[in-house]
């Protein structure tokens, strides 16, 4: 299992790239679900969102964490609530939110969460409920009290995201990345443009702001031809590789119905490139898309030895200000000023990309 460091947290605080998200759980046994999140863990996986998993999961996913709480990280949604039938709905209600929260502490079996996320901030009055209701403060407060150790949130949109991203209280954001919504393929959860998403997982890597990955399926859509806006199928590793591709993304986060689907994620782990090469995608890029690296390495072999997908991320996060970006680029063995003019990048990239032009133009910025 591949872990990543949240750039804003302790040594620690390192995620399993493979998460798990509680949404789709709730329907099983009581011992099925604890023994679904005790395998996780055992294979690796420490990063869990809880949201939307309805009432009757909370108490099993303690069990199953008793006794090695400090080796898991999760996120709780402030503004994810449950009926008196255990079904999850939302709300801006501070008192019940305060309510929510406790609860969710004790059933889980621990004093703090890791993540304190401001729930479903899709669009600016969202945001604005959540600052006059004073639930955005009661989240600064929690994090004061150490009740919770980082602020995030979750969206699906870029400029409301962006918003939120400028208070410079956010260590991590959870947002809806897959190359349907990507390429301005999807539904309506796929907001803002190929640019405008481009930027924002720029921007929240300079930032040093993670990302979690919500829908990376689409819904499942992508997984069908029937149903994928691109009439043929992904795989669910592609799927997850291409999301892990993107600047900042730390961890993606699919939903699980149980023990099966749990064992079908983690053959991600051990899969082969060829497996999880997501570049079929070239195949439907848009216009708007075109001529843009990806960072998806379907490149390689280069013969001089070139990262070209790794030297091209390095390269659009330092036009984005990322000192550090900059700072790697300089550490890497072999970087764009090796390109031999060869052409084989050119021919191979499915966006139809001229990494050979790319190389010189990376290489005499860097010089």
């Amino acid at each position: 299992m591949e872990y990543r460091q949240l750039p804003r947290g302790t040594a620690n605080e390192k995620f399993s790239v493979l998460g798990l998200g509680m949404g789709g759980i709730q329907n099983c046994s009581d011992d099925e679900i604890e023994r679904t999140i005790r395998i996780a863990i055992e294979k690796g996986i420490n990063f869990f969102d809880l949201c939307a998993g309805g009432k009757n999961v909370y108490k099993p996913f303690g069990r199953a964490i008793d006794g090695q709480r400090d080796k898991v990280f999760f996120q709780l949604h402030f503004g994810a609530v449950y009926n008196e039938k255990g079904e999850y709905g939302w709300s801006r209600d501070l008192k019940l939110i305060q309510e929510t929260f406790e609860w969710e502490l004790k059933m889980l079996g621990t004093d703090y969460a890791d993540f304190g996320f401001l729930h479903c901030v899709d669009e600016d009055d969202d945001f604005d409920e959540l600052v006059k209701a004073g639930i955005f403060d009661y989240i600064k407060k929690l994090k004061d009290d150490g009740k919770v150790r980082h602020i995030g949130f979750s969206s699906h949109t870029p400029s409301v995201a962006n918003r939120v991203l400028d208070t410079g209280l956010i260590d991590l954001m959870m947002f809806s990345i897959n190359p349907a919504y990507d390429l301005e393929q999807g539904d309506e959860y796929g907001i803002g443009s190929v640019s405008e998403r481009a930027a924002l997982f720029r921007r929240c890597e300079t930032m040093g702001v993670g990302i979690s990955v919500m829908k990376p399926f689409h819904g499942g859509q992508l997984l069908d031809e029937k149903t994928s806006p691109f009439g043929i199928a992904m795989t669910k590793y592609q799927c997850i590789r291409y999301a892990l591709d993107r600047p900042g993304v730390l961890a993606v986060v699919p939903g699980v119905r149980n023990l099966e689907d749990l064992n079908t994620l983690l053959g991600f782990a051990d899969a082969p490139q060829t497996e999880t090469d997501y570049s079929i995608i070239g195949q439907f890029t848009p216009a708007a898309a075109e001529g843009n690296c990806v960072y998806c390495n379907h490149c390689q072999p280069c013969p001089a030895g070139i990262d070209v997908g790794l030297v091209n991320k390095y390269y659009d996060l330092a036009l984005a200000g990322d000192d550090m970006a900059a700072n790697h680029y300089q550490k890497l063995s072999v970087r764009a000023d090796s390109c031999i003019g060869c052409g084989h990048c050119d021919k191979r990239c499915p966006f139809h990309t001229v990494q050979s032009a790319r190389m010189k133009e990376i290489a005499e910025y860097f010089n």
